[in-house]
């Protein structure tokens, strides 16, 4: 009953993670396509929350249910080579989060901040925002691999 109701969790963990990364990517894109500076400042500002709202609840309740239900069934599954994998790459998502995106993503809301009340955007923005993108795709294609080892469960 209490590893039903871990995997239950630890399944609305990784839809509530994946889900805010994938939307993040969008409304973000379309904010920038905009050219709207007060749009721009605003859902930076909103990304930034939203990560702290699903993105770090996402993670730990990954990590927490995960590694509770391995406790539980056996600590020897960490041999298993697509949970081992998975554990590894949902680290390397979590620290690509905390050491690079979730710093350019306060650049970015403050430099967007700014360019609304200049009127006139820094080009460090688009820096931080190439930065954002390029590691923010690595950090959501992670989780799909992860998904699908979880999945399948190769090897």
């Amino acid at each position: 009953m209490l590893f039903n109701l871990l995997l239950a969790l630890h399944v609305f963990a990784a839809v509530i993670f994946v889900g805010n990364m994938v939307t993040a990517a969008f409304w973000k894109v379309s904010a920038d396509r905009s050219g709207n500076l007060d749009h721009i400042a605003a859902t930076t500002r909103a990304l930034l929350k939203a990560d702290y709202a699903f993105t770090v609840p996402g993670i730990a309740g990954l990590l927490i249910t995960g590694i509770w239900m391995v406790g539980l069934t056996s600590w020897r599954r960490f041999e298993e080579p697509w949970l081992a994998i998975s554990f590894l790459l949902i680290i390397v998502v979590a620290i690509l989060w905390l050491a690079v995106l979730l710093p350019q993503q306060r650049r970015m809301a403050r430099l967007s901040q700014e360019g609304a009340a200049t009127g006139a955007l820094d080009p460090a923005y688009a820096k931080a925002s190439r930065l954002w993108a390029i590691f923010g795709g690595i950090a959501t294609l992670l989780p799909i691999v992860i998904l699908a080892l979880m999945v399948f469960k190769p090897g």
